[in-house]
């Protein structure tokens, strides 16, 4: 598996807290990497990514050309 790096993130804030993401809390996510504010929040949102549908679009629209 290819290390995931905050330099590849498409978000500098967690969709849940507003607060920073951090390097051990990055998921990829439709080919992109995605960060949160801690691990708990990644493991949230990777636990059911279609159960937080407004971070599904914030996604979305930052990974749009």
């Amino acid at each position: 598996m290819t290390e995931l790096r905050l330099a590849d993130c498409i978000n500098q804030r967690c969709p849940f807290s507003g607060k920073p993401v951090v390097a051990n809390s990055l998921i990829l996510h439709h080919g992109r990497v995605v960060g949160f504010c801690n691990p708990g929040c990644r493991d949230k949102f990777a636990a059911n990514p279609d159960g937080f549908p407004d971070a599904a679009a914030m996604f979305a629209a930052l990974a749009s050309p």
